[in-house]
C-alpha cells in the first residue's frame, strides 16, 4: 500500500487503535508503553499499533 517512507510515516507511524472500541489515537510509543495514554472514548489503556496492510 505505502510506496515511499514519507507516506508511511504520515499514515502508520505513532497511530494506535483501542482494543475495546477500535478508535484510532495518534500518540508517542513510549507514552503508550508506560500506560500514560488512554482512549478518549472508553478510557481504556488497552492500545495496539495500527496494522500495516
Amino acid at each position: 500500500m505505502v510506496k515511499f517512507p514519507e507516506a508511511e510515516a504520515r499514515i502508520i507511524h505513532n497511530i494506535f487503535v483501542c482494543k475495546n472500541c477500535k478508535t484510532k489515537i495518534r500518540a508517542n510509543i513510549m507514552k503508550v508503553l508506560q500506560g500514560k495514554i488512554k482512549c478518549r472514548k472508553c478510557n481504556s489503556k488497552a492500545l495496539r499499533p495500527l496494522r500495516k496492510k
